[in-house]
């Protein structure tokens, strides 16, 4: 390809075309919406589509004379090979959350000039730092326009998917409880009003799911809840008429989307209104009237919907056991087709893997996309294949490599999210001890015993630990909540480097991955991954309230990659209690091939 007439160096130039006549000298474009959303619409897709980059998370920065996405260690490789002969350099940062960008900023723009944003999809609390940094060097913030529309002719539209409810028996709370809770909050902080624009509290609260998001069963809305009623700001035609009707029998009446801020503007000096700094935009904190008081503080919802009741442990525990099933299914056949030589290719692995989902009771679509990694693909922690960039599953004879696979499915009754790696050919000894050592962080966390109230983040070292002691370490986080038929990546808890705040603590009810890695760029990756359930220890003294993890993803972890050398006999002991329990949860529900796979790999060593 001529790199000098490629699309993204043409939609650059003509960005530096507009930036020049609005008198801007540096436009920041995050990977963000509205609703501060992990996953984008595609309105909102702005950074992948002037950069090129399709990674899940990334800032761009383009100025006048230079571009740049910043991203993290889990999308290097793909960066710089998305990123070749676009111009756009890559600035590798430490974390996702890291203001590397900001810093950039300050450093290369001129004091006196301008650095543009469109506060619509700016978090109210990176705005604040923003200003900061860009105030300190003597650069002006302007918040007040999407450049991007004139350069971006085939933009699409908002959503137009319908609405639908989640109802009972798999949402056993219903709506006007959930609102009951929320004003019971809002009433202890004093607040008359709290807005949320959050999509998946939206969804919580309102017991409503969608489609507008990739792989979250959300969709586009604000929702502004008083001490009386609450008003759902949502698309035209979006919400079935029956629905409609249930909603306004709870006392939610329906806006069109686009009047949430004229909302916000109309609040006065009787009123107190709620929001969450982390959670909503720029924008939406500026609209909000003269007068009206505001109270920062993290949504009610957010830290209500990550505590699942026993009702919605017990549906996720079947949603395991049905996503435990579809595996066992689907590696019975993939090991027989290795076997028989069939040509396999990761392609393969995303549509068999996911039509083993789809025909489990309750499966309503993927949580993510499927990342099955070969080799040096598994060495990228969100690699995905692609029908122009895909390797095929082979090795030559004599030789081995590792198979990364890294899944999940949105069940009425659950959100999963599993990874296990799996031998190709004849593995390696430096193969076998990356296995085993991930393995051992896996476990260690696993086990670990902790006073209710711990703080996330202070549990990251214990996956740690056994990497550690050997010089290794990954870059991202070891683990993240997971929503109960809701987005796949949910707080408060982070079980990572963050610095821990006070709404990481680690309450009972909360489901969270156990997900440590490592990765060798160019040669394997390996990664484990289960989801884990808080629950009471089961033994309780003088000092307090104690909580453990049970254990909630079914499916074996393969033992033919373990250097059983490395092994010590608590940790033997700890794996073969897991088959045990994998083997009895899911026999029942497999039978042939996937049976007999079932049982060979639950053997115990």
């Amino acid at each position: 390809m001529d790199t000098r007439t490629s699309p993204i160096r043409l939609r650059i130039t003509q960005l530096r075309d507009i930036l020049a006549s609005a008198g801007v000298h540096a436009l920041l474009v995050p990977s963000s919406d509205p609703h501060l959303s992990e996953y984008l619409p595609g309105r909102w897709q702005g950074r992948q589509w002037l950069s090129g980059f399709t990674g899940s998370m990334g800032t761009l920065v383009v100025t006048v004379d230079d571009a740049a996405v910043f991203a993290d260690s889990r999308y290097w490789v793909q960066a710089e090979a998305e990123l070749s002969g676009t111009g756009v350099a890559l600035v590798k940062i430490a974390t996702g959350t890291s203001p590397e960008h900001m810093h950039w900023l300050a450093r290369n723009v001129p004091r006196g000039a301008v650095v543009a944003v469109d506060g619509q999809v700016l978090g109210l609390g990176a705005a604040q730092q923003l200003q900061s940094v860009l105030a300190a060097a003597g650069v002006q913030l302007r918040t007040d326009v999407d450049l991007l529309d004139a350069i971006w002719p085939d933009r699409p539209a908002l959503p137009a998917a319908p609405v639908y409810e989640h109802t009972a028996p798999q949402a056993p709370l219903p709506r006007a409880a959930k609102l009951a809770q929320l004003r019971e909050a809002m009433a202890r902080q004093g607040a008359t009003h709290h807005f949320v624009s959050t999509v998946d509290d939206i969804a919580w609260i309102t017991n409503l799911r969608g489609s507008d998001v990739p792989y979250n069963p959300v969709f586009l809305a604000h929702l502004l809840v008083t001490l009386t009623g609450a008003t759902l700001f949502v698309g035209a035609g979006k919400v079935p008429a029956d629905v409609q009707a249930r909603l306004q029998a709870d006392g939610c009446t329906l806006r069109p989307y686009d009047e949430a801020a004229a909302a916000l503007a109309a609040l006065g000096s009787s009123d107190t209104l709620l929001l969450d700094p982390k959670r909503v935009t720029l924008a939406f904190r500026q609209s909000v009237g003269t007068g009206c008081t505001v109270l920062e503080a993290i949504n009610p919802s957010t830290r209500m919907k990550s505590r699942k009741t026993a009702e919605e442990a017990a549906f996720i525990r079947e949603a395991m056991a049905e996503d435990g099933a579809a595996m066992c299914e689907f590696y019975a056949w993939f090991e027989a087709a290795l076997q028989a030589g069939e040509p396999l290719t990761e392609l393969s692995v995303d549509e068999h893997l996911s039509a083993a989902r789809a025909r489990r009771s309750g499966f309503v679509g993927l949580s993510f996309p499927v990342i099955a990694g070969f080799a040096a693909n598994g060495a990228m922690p969100h690699y995905r294949a692609t029908p122009e960039s895909h390797a095929a599953i082979q090795v030559a004879p004599g030789e081995g490599s590792l198979l990364l696979i890294d899944s999940g499915g949105q069940y009425l009754g659950g959100t999963t999210d599993i990874t296990r790696v799996w031998p190709v050919g004849t593995i390696t000894p430096a193969m076998q001890r990356d296995y085993t050592l991930v393995l051992k962080g896996t476990m260690n966390l696993s086990r670990a015993r902790f006073p209710r109230g711990t703080l996330s983040p202070m549990l990251d070292s214990l996956a740690r630990v056994p990497l550690w002691a050997e010089g290794i370490d990954f870059g991202h986080g070891t683990g993240h909540g997971v929503g109960y038929f809701l987005n796949v990546h949910e707080g408060p808890q982070s079980i990572s480097k963050a610095i821990p705040d006070a709404h990481m603590a680690m309450e009972p009810g909360m489901v969270t991955s156990i997900e440590p890695g490592i990765y060798r760029p160019g040669r394997w990756g390996v990664r484990i991954e289960n989801l884990v359930l808080n629950v009471p220890a089961a033994v309780q003294d003088e000092f307090g309230e104690f909580l453990e993890f049970e254990t909630l993803t079914l499916c074996p972890i393969d033992t033919r990659c373990i250097d059983r050398g490395l092994m010590r006999s608590d940790e033997l002991a700890w794996l073969n209690a897991y088959h045990a329990t994998v083997r009895e949860r899911l026999s029942p529900r497999v039978q042939g091939a996937a049976l007999a796979w079932l049982l060979a790999r639950t053997e115990p060593i």
